[in-house]
């Protein structure tokens, strides 16, 4: 991609970050996926890495290659017009040079963006130290600057989600991450697995930055994110785990003989696919 192009989109996915409309970012696993979100009218497009790793028959968690998740990416970058932001889960690497050739790998897939989170496992003993995972991020916004195309980071914090520590501290100290990871170069900060109202809004005053709410069961819906001040909402997995269901309801109704032809009726047809496929 050219990279003054690719500046431009940067550019366009930062400022939409800057409100007053909340950015929604239906996660796209593949090409035909991204491609249909495009068409709906989203402006710019979320990878899920748990979405393209079940795609290519791994389970989440950085289980793929670096090589073979930006693969995946770069054919959604390449099929679309919208900027393309990508879930790079750790940045596949634990130092800041590691996130430095990352940076500059994305780029050349041609994504302007990307997630990063701060466990690299599955326990709380996974949770990167504050300060290298400030210096991952400086490492990512220095290296994508010197390559022309400043990426938008969006820094995730697991504390929730996890969860890490104790619960009457989660609150503190995911600010205290958020904060300073929008101080060391992040565009956007992340916070899955916060559902309370209240909380979402105290979360948006304490980190002055531009905050991302996870959707899910038990979240507030995006109207009133909106209203609560949140940047971003995203679906994460959601999507692909939504269409994984529907398959497999009708793969269980055809092996259990249920003939119940009304359950293809919000099926798109094939006529649509080939279209979407072969547009641009």
């Amino acid at each position: 991609m050219d990279k003054t192009l690719q500046a431009r989109k940067a550019a366009q996915l930062k400022k939409l970050h800057g409100g007053p409309r909340i950015l929604i970012m239906a996660n796209a696993w593949d090409v035909i996926s991204a491609r249909i979100v495009e068409e709906i009218g989203y402006p710019a497009i979320a990878t899920t890495s748990a979405g393209v790793a079940a795609s290519l028959g791994y389970a989440d968690g950085e289980r793929m290659t670096r090589d073979e998740m930006l693969e995946a990416v770069g054919r959604i970058a390449r099929a679309v017009q919208v900027p393309v932001t990508a879930d790079m889960e750790a940045g596949y690497g634990s130092t800041p040079e590691d996130m430095a050739e990352t940076a500059r790998a994305l780029i050349a897939a041609g994504a302007v963006g990307l997630n990063l989170e701060d466990v690299t496992g599955e326990s709380e003993s996974s949770h990167v130290d504050l300060q290298l995972q400030v210096e991952k991020i400086a490492a990512i916004r220095e290296a994508s600057a010197s390559a022309g195309v400043p990426l938008v980071i969006n820094a995730r914090t697991d504390i929730y989600l996890l969860p890490i520590g104790p619960e009457p501290t989660r609150f503190d100290r995911s600010v205290e991450r958020l904060r300073a990871y929008a101080q060391a170069g992040a565009g956007c900060v992340f916070a899955p697995a916060v559902k309370d109202p209240d909380t979402i809004g105290k979360l948006v005053k304490a980190v002055e930055a531009p905050l991302n709410i996870l959707m899910m069961p038990g979240v507030p819906g995006i109207n009133e994110l909106e209203k609560l001040g949140v940047a971003r909402a995203s679906i994460g997995s959601g999507l692909g785990r939504a269409a994984l269901g529907t398959a497999r309801k009708i793969a269980k109704a055809m092996f259990e003989r249920r003939d119940d032809w009304a359950m293809f009726a919000e099926a798109i047809s094939y006529g649509d696919v080939n279209r979407i496929l072969r547009r641009g």
